[in-house]
């Protein structure tokens, strides 16, 4: 993980914790596209989420107020998990270009979260 990568990924946090969709889309690139993966277990769009405003939205949508975020590696990548009362609920992996995220990597699927609920 490049060190400008990860600061790009601690601002998408913040403002995911925020829950502000303009923040989030601030820092990303115009062409992004966000997939997801709920395994058909979890409410969540089959397509691709394609662009600033759409992936801002898909990804705001995840965060509520009992939501506690942290920035972890993902893959190998910069990535963002997110915790409903003390269980992981969702892993972001995020590609980053330039200063802007360019891709979103959402797993909802709980049978391959199953494997970060024992990193707690």
């Amino acid at each position: 993980m490049k060190r400008g990568d990860h600061a790009v990924v601690h601002r998408f946090a913040t403002a995911c914790r925020a829950g502000s969709a303009g923040a989030v889309r601030s820092l990303l690139a115009p062409e992004v596209v966000a997939v997801s993966d709920s395994g058909g277990q979890v409410a969540a769009t089959t397509d691709r989420v394609r662009g600033a405003d759409q992936v801002a939205r898909c990804v705001t949508h995840l965060v509520g107020p009992e939501t506690v975020l942290t920035v972890e590696a993902v893959n190998g990548r910069p990535g963002v998990v997110l915790r409903m009362l003390g269980r992981v609920v969702a892993v972001l992996s995020l590609n980053v270009t330039g200063q802007k995220v360019s891709e979103v990597w959402i797993v909802l699927n709980p049978d391959k979260l199953r494997h970060w609920q024992s990193r707690e």
